[in-house]
């Protein structure tokens, strides 16, 4: 193997895209002798194998001042990067198009992760012309639903592949089985407990949610657990306070097992106004918890075949949303019997079937 694979995440937070990340690349360190991470989160590098040698800015950048710093200068350390070596190939997370752009200047190979469906970020004539003259310089573009593959696909004139987020169920089954001291759902027994896992971000639309919940509090005694931290919270709280829903409503912030908490859920709604394959819905499945989601592009649809595995609402239908909620049984034969189908349905999400097909497309280019 005579070529240096480098991943390129500039920005490491908190959501799905990080899980795969973890994954994907410590999976790849344990085939590859020569993988390089370039992050501008040095904090997170303990989460990486040791055999990754991970290359990062030499001041620290704070997180709170954005994304596009750490796009600036982790991009110039690539650039560098290829200068020094341009035997390398790059597969990127993040910041696609700049890596695009700078891989195709200097003559590297360039793979392109793309993580969420484009009505979420080319819904203007501008951005899509760009997307679609860059994206067709790209060695390879991956996605991970195939719902997300022919949107792409029709919208950008390109060919990608298709590879299913790496969901690692040993990790989960362990991590689930600890004790959670935040007993919000644990000593209750006759409410509904409802839970969501997502960034507090526009994208993850948590006001559907509460607007549905607040019609449900009228209607049926409940609770409904946030796990999660965005530039939304402030707002999602007042709006709660305004409500008069602190009792019934917690935020809890970031939290890195979730697991136990979705455990003790009666049901696991996501609210989202666009995704890629959001793995929250595969670890609500796995865990055995009947899914509400919106069907948004792109990933619920295919997860939750169509309706079949789970119930699908129109993005942002918070009526519809509470209507379910209020007549929603967790112990009826349906709810039941679209949990046991669909936990049976998760073997082609498989880490290592899954993460395989990341290694073997990589060869290809190394």
């Amino acid at each position: 193997m005579k070529k240096r694979l480098l991943i390129f995440n500039p920005s490491i937070e908190d959501g799905g895209v990080e899980k795969n990340l973890f994954l994907i690349t410590n999976f790849l360190s344990s085939k590859l002798s020569n993988v390089l991470l370039l992050s501008a989160d040095i904090d997170q590098k303990k989460v990486f194998s040791n055999k990754i040698k991970f290359i990062h800015p030499k001041f620290n950048i704070p997180k709170k001042s954005g994304r596009m710093l750490k796009y600036f200068f982790c991009l110039i350390l690539l650039m560098i990067e290829i200068l020094k070596d341009r035997k390398l190939v790059i597969l990127s997370f993040q910041a696609n198009v700049y890596v695009i752009c700078l891989a195709k200047i200097f003559g590297v190979k360039v793979l392109s992760r793309s993580n969420t469906a484009p009505s979420g970020w080319s819904n203007n004539f501008l951005k899509r012309s760009l997307f679609k003259f860059f994206l067709a310089k790209a060695d390879k573009i991956i996605v991970n639903s195939l719902d997300f593959k022919k949107e792409l696909d029709n919208r950008f004139n390109v060919k990608s592949v298709c590879i299913y987020n790496p969901f690692n169920i040993k990790q989960i089954k362990k991590k689930s089985k600890l004790k959670v001291k935040f007993d919000f759902f644990s000593k209750d027994k006759k409410s509904l407990k409802i839970i969501n896992v997502a960034r507090l971000t526009d994208q993850k639309d948590h006001y559907t949610l509460l607007k549905a919940f607040e019609i449900l509090n009228y209607k049926r005694k409940s609770k409904l657990l946030i796990i999660g931290r965005g530039e939304n919270f402030e707002k999602l709280k007042f709006f709660i306070k305004e409500k008069k829903l602190q009792k019934f409503i917690k935020l809890i912030g970031y939290n890195k097992n979730p697991f136990p908490y979705v455990k003790l859920s009666d049901v696991f709604v996501l609210s989202s106004k666009f995704e890629g394959l959001p793995n929250v819905l595969l670890e609500a499945a796995y865990l055995k918890k009947p899914i509400i989601s919106t069907n948004c592009p792109t990933g619920p649809r295919e997860i939750l075949l169509n309706g079949k595995m789970g119930k699908l609402i129109k993005v942002g239908d918070y009526k519809k949303l509470s209507e379910i909620l209020i007549d929603f049984d967790k112990n009826s034969k349906e709810t039941k019997n679209k949990i046991n189908m669909l936990k049976k349905k998760l073997k082609k999400y498989g880490y290592k079937k899954n993460c395989n097909k990341y290694l073997n497309l990589l060869k290809k280019y190394l």
